[in-house]
């Protein structure tokens, strides 16, 4: 007892020592505020980069052994790059004053805020439009960085098994230095969508459809794995390795949305945080349902592969209405996500376009699906007391709102397939995108990296 007592007056000590409690100046609560807020966002930050090992994990179980090492090493190189490229420039053009379509100061390095110690000055300077959250700058980085790390690993599972390693590395610093930043500008750093109205709280166009356009372009571009199709042009099941591993991941990624989602409030509101994390899991769960179900009724069994991307489908249509829509329309959300993926995945198999993982029906057309909800389901209660904005979706009398979204997706869908396009071509001219049809029959792990995932184990195929 006399223990915890100690302790308890040890973690006040230190919450009223960095609050400034019983200063003269009469700033102590709004010291608090800031602090409990830097804190909630960096965790929430922190969950948000744990998504990474979820993503390497559901990329590599959905893979085949042979390929293992690649994946997982392309989704650590991911986030490592990503996290040079948004600080050398992307974080510049997608947050710093300038015109409607780009950043123009600050453009690199965090050169544009004032951090002095002298003045306290953590807030001002040429990052305007994401100046309503009082955290410290270096927080609001983070945060941002995690969600680029994001949108570049989208990338990863659609172009699986038959990529070049050092043509994925290139294309990801692309990713993060002018793709994901001006659609992410546009959006989120008071360029010409967000002064048109364009809702996206957490992301699925800024994040996910970004990611989906880009990987949909390398999909396209690489062309199907051999064996994928048979001579009658039908699909050929490939499964993956490892489904526990994917599950694992799917697990991590579920966790990782909440933070993902509530901490895009970039604040420690106890009521919109409360809510969007049930509309976030609302979704996810409803999904699980409709996804299993769909599959079971299509191809006959309850295809765990389905359940899973199942709930991640759920996750990224809800990642834009998440702050504007009601618990019981999240709920409709993620049912009729869940049947979008299971039909995805199918429409992409029948029109060769091959995406070992899902990562299209997944973060492509459910990130375009969850931001048209904004626009069919958002009620203006909700959206004024939890997401800061007066809108209505078609459902609730605003159809306006619904016309801007379209704008929305349609616009940051010709920017990045257009970027995209030109950034994979030149690779290819310059460097080739795709391995070799040896390298590729024997495995990437062994021809790009002179290792296996299973040292040792000897795998038998028979009739």
């Amino acid at each position: 007892m006399r223990r915890t007592l100690v302790y308890g007056a040890a973690l006040l000590a230190v919450i009223c020592g960095a609050a400034g409690v019983g200063a003269d100046d009469g700033t102590g609560a709004d010291s608090v505020k800031v602090t409990l807020d830097t804190i909630w966002v960096l965790v929430a930050a922190m969950l948000v980069f744990f998504m990474n090992l979820g993503f390497a994990t559901v990329e590599s179980g959905f893979a085949r052994a042979k390929n293992c090492v690649n994946i997982l090493s392309k989704n650590f190189i991911v986030f490592a790059i990503s996290s040079l490229g948004f600080l050398f420039l992307g974080w510049g053009l997608m947050f710093g004053d300038g015109t409607g379509f780009m950043g123009l100061k600050g453009l690199w390095f965090l050169t544009g805020a004032d951090n002095s110690p002298a003045t306290g000055d953590a807030y001002k300077g040429v990052y305007s439009a994401i100046s309503w959250t009082g955290v410290p700058l270096l927080a609001k980085f983070f945060f941002q960085l995690v969600f680029c790390g994001t949108a570049a690993t989208i990338v990863s599972g659609a172009v699986a098994e038959r990529v070049k390693y050092i043509s994925f590395i290139i294309f990801s610093f692309a990713m993060a230095i002018y793709i994901y930043p001006i659609v992410g500008h546009w959006a989120w750093g008071g360029g010409w969508l967000s002064k048109l109205g364009f809702c996206d709280f957490a992301g699925s166009t800024v994040v996910h459809s970004v990611g989906g356009w880009a990987a949909l372009v390398g999909a396209m571009m690489l062309g199907p794995r051999i064996g994928k199709y048979g001579p009658d042009g039908k699909p050929r099941a490939i499964p993956g390795h490892n489904l526990a591993m994917a599950t694992l991941g799917g697990f991590v990624l579920w966790l990782g949305w909440f933070g993902f989602n509530p901490g895009s409030t970039m604040a420690a509101n106890p009521t919109a945080i409360s809510h969007i994390v049930i509309t976030t899991n609302t979704a996810a769960a409803a999904a699980i349902l409709s996804a299993t179900a769909t599959s079971w009724l299509l191809l006959g069994k309850p295809d765990l592969g389905m359940t899973i991307n199942g709930c991640l489908a759920g996750l990224v249509a809800i990642t834009a209405p998440c702050a504007y829509v009601s618990v019981a329309s999240s709920l409709i959300i993620g049912l009729i996500a869940g049947v979008l993926v299971v039909l995805a995945v199918l429409f992409f198999d029948r029109r060769h376009i091959d995406d070992p993982v899902g990562a299209l029906s997944v973060h492509l057309v459910n990130g375009i699906f969850g931001t048209l909800c904004v626009g069919l389901f958002a009620e203006k209660s909700i959206a004024q007391a939890v997401g800061g904005v007066e809108i209505s979706g078609l459902f609730f009398g605003g159809a306006r709102q619904f016309v801007v979204q379209l704008i929305g997706v349609a616009a940051s869908a010709l920017y990045v397939l257009v970027t995209s396009f030109i950034t994979w071509l030149v690779l290819k001219l310059a460097l080739g995108i795709r391995v070799s049809a040896q390298e590729e029959i024997r495995g990437l792990d062994i021809g790009e990296h002179g290792m296996e995932a299973y040292s040792g184990f000897q795998i038998f195929i028979t009739q």
